[in-house]
């Protein structure tokens, strides 16, 4: 999937995840969390298996966390994705 323009998806609430995508060169993605120090990496991994499984290979994700449960980060991940994508 190649990434054409800005999109998000989720929200700002409580157990929940703000995702942002652009288009880039390569694949970057930042975290912001309260608990990033704990979390972190499963947040990162969660989100960058989610990016593979759709075939991103270029895009700036950045993901502000409340509390999302794995499950929560992926699909939000995978709308934002579709949101600014289109099927190469």
């Amino acid at each position: 999937m190649v990434i054409q323009k800005k999109a998000l998806a989720g929200t700002l609430e409580s157990s929940d995840c703000l995702v942002r995508i652009e288009p880039a060169e390569g694949l970057s993605v930042t975290i912001h969390s309260v608990v990033e120090q704990q979390f972190g990496e499963q947040i990162r991994q969660v989100a960058c298996t989610v990016l593979e499984n759709l075939g991103v290979t270029g895009a700036a994700v950045d993901i502000q966390d409340y509390g999302a449960l794995d499950c929560v980060i992926a699909a939000r991940v995978e709308t934002a994705v579709r949101r600014a994508g289109k099927e190469a």
